[in-house]
């Protein structure tokens, strides 16, 4: 009995055992290969489409601030002014936040990509119709439609990355939404300074490059995934409001001031810094002008990475804090203490606009919410950040026409270190009445998890 049920229990190792088995072995072998290569591909396109997002956004930005080394030239070409060069400044910015308010929330609605590849086509033809520019006039036009594409990109770029967040590295996208801009400006400048000294025709190659890279990107974006949920409502959506989640809103109420001082700062640098340069060292090189917005933008880029794990109120205020020393120093450049204060100063509005700018946009990201609302909320921030960028610029652009570029930036600096001051404050008082989690993000209240 027992030989009987051994040799029943066992397999027998006939010709047809040995066939099946292998090929059992095989089936399921295979199925767990074929399982494994769909999800790395799944993770290699979303590695791809969130690096393609991130170099849209830094392109977006250094062309924006690629025209900063060339005001000097334009000036001197065209016999440009300061108010001139504000208004040229401020056109593409206020022409972006139209674009923020109206097509900001779009791509929730449409998708990113058939937004992202558009908007990346018209900014192709700004950067052409910059890189044909023969004065003032061409110069504002061509701005003008830089804007919007801007504004219709960034928005649908950054939102984009958010959509591709990775659970297993959580905050990756808010630091690529924060650092790629303060990067991408950084990268434009310098390109720009360097083309400036050494191209033949600095005002038209830097253009033409760049015209080419949007067009490139556009293509690619073309052919990614499609990363929202689009949804009806885009006609809707074009009505210019800023919709932003309750948490989010909260967050940009506390941190809003002292965005706007950081913002502010950065136009004043971008706009005038090359003016500045010149009236401090009237005998520095064509090409040092640039230098001094690089400084800042370099060291935003730097703060934003050096500061990725701080708490975000932490960062937001020390960001603001440090306002207060860069406009001094800022001040000493023009009392004699000359180029070397002037960039630390700049450094110090570098320091401060990657703290607060990444400080604000974590606060405003971290908490739950709804995710069709990416797009608006980041375009939320973008209206905040230009608005604050392009109304301060332009003042002190009129103030130069009327006291001089000596008294205008005394008037500036002052006026964004008691900006800097005042946000500090608020963000101190908002921190003592909002509930927190541990790092410092805002937590959401039992009505906004469950909105009536």
């Amino acid at each position: 009995m027992s030989s009987a049920t051994s040799d029943t229990a066992a397999p027998c190792p006939g010709p047809s055992s040995a066939a099946r088995t292998p090929t059992a072995h095989r089936t399921a072998h295979g199925t767990a290969l074929g399982t494994a290569d769909r999800a790395a591909k799944r993770t290699a396109k979303r590695t791809v489409s969130f690096a393609l997002g991130v170099s849209v956004l830094a392109a977006l930005l250094a062309a924006s601030s690629a025209p900063t080394p060339l005001y000097p030239l334009y000036q001197d070409q065209w016999g440009l002014t300061a108010l001139t060069i504000t208004v040229v400044f401020s056109a593409y910015a206020l022409t972006l936040l139209v674009a923020l308010l109206t097509v900001g929330a779009l791509s929730d609605h449409l998708g990113r990509r058939p937004v992202l590849a558009g908007a990346l086509v018209l900014e192709a033809a700004s950067m052409l119709l910059l890189a044909l520019a023969d004065g003032a006039g061409a110069l504002i036009a061509a701005r003008i439609l830089q804007g919007a594409a801007t504004g219709a990109a960034t928005s649908a770029a950054g939102a984009a990355l958010l959509d591709l967040e990775d659970p297993r590295r959580p905050g990756r996208s808010a630091l690529a939404n924060s650092i790629a801009p303060v990067a991408g400006m950084a990268a434009g400048v310098l390109a720009a300074t360097l083309l400036v000294r050494f191209a033949p025709a600095p005002t038209a190659t830097v253009y033409a490059l760049l015209a080419a890279l949007f067009v490139a990107q556009a293509i690619a974006v073309a052919f990614t995934p499609e990363t929202a949920r689009p949804h009806a409502g885009a006609l809707r959506s074009l009505r210019p409001r800023l919709a932003v989640p309750p948490p989010a809103r909260r967050a940009l109420t506390a941190a809003g001031t002292a965005v706007a001082a950081v913002w502010a700062l950065g136009g004043f640098y971008s706009s005038l810094g090359p003016a500045l340069v010149r009236l401090v060292a009237p005998g520095a090189p064509l090409a040092a002008g640039g230098m001094v917005f690089f400084t800042v933008s370099a060291a935003a880029a730097l703060t934003v990475w050096a500061l990725r794990r701080t708490a975000p109120f932490a960062a937001a205020t020390g960001g603001a804090l440090a306002v207060v020393p860069s406009a001094a120093l800022s001040l000493l450049g023009l009392h004699g203490a000359g180029l070397p204060a002037v960039h630390a100063g700049a450094a110090l509005a570098g320091v401060a606009f990657g703290a607060v700018s990444q400080g604000a946009l974590r606060m405003m990201l971290a908490p739950p919410g709804g995710e069709g609302d990416r797009a608006a909320t980041l375009a939320a921030y973008y209206v905040v950040s230009y608005l604050s960028m392009s109304l301060p610029a332009i003042a002190a652009g009129a103030a130069t026409q009327h006291v001089g570029l000596r008294t205008a930036s005394h008037t500036y600096a002052l006026a964004a270190a008691v900006l800097a001051v005042a946000a500090a404050a608020a963000l101190t008082a908002s921190r003592r009445t909002a509930p927190h989690t541990a790092d410092g993000r805002l937590c959401r209240t039992p009505r906004e998890e469950h909105p009536a």
